[in-house]
């Protein structure tokens, strides 16, 4: 099986080891997006600002991979405070269509660069 890097300048650059996405085969794995506006890389302001912006990011990704959200199969959400959790929803709603994906939300302490909210994402393409 073949292995290939995905990169788009739609999209935060990484900010370290790692890459925006791995295609392996029909699948591509999406890393994890905080709202950084690809831009600037300056984090954007409040909650919801920044889950559109995770998603946009997310979007963006996708779309450099040949896809689109909508070949999304799988969603982990990392939340800084679980009472968000309805606002992500209504911000998922904008990008989600049924079928929806699987999905994890997982609470944890603090995330990257101060953000309140990441996620990442699996593809399956085809």
């Amino acid at each position: 099986m073949t292995r290939s890097i995905i990169s788009t300048a739609s999209a935060p650059a990484a900010i370290g080891t790692y890459s925006q996405a791995v295609r392996a085969g029909n699948t591509v794995y999406l890393s994890g997006q905080i709202g950084l506006d690809p831009a600037t890389m300056e984090m954007v302001d409040g909650f919801e600002a920044q889950t559109v912006r995770v998603f946009e990011n997310l979007k963006a990704v996708a779309e450099a991979s040949g896809g689109s959200l909508a070949d999304a199969v799988k969603l982990t959400i990392y939340l800084t405070d679980l009472s968000n959790f309805a606002k992500v929803n209504e911000v998922m709603a904008r990008y989600f269509v049924e079928p929806y994906p699987a999905r994890a939300a997982v609470g944890v302490r603090e995330l990257p660069k101060g953000a309140v909210v990441e996620a990442d994402a699996i593809l399956v393409l085809g």
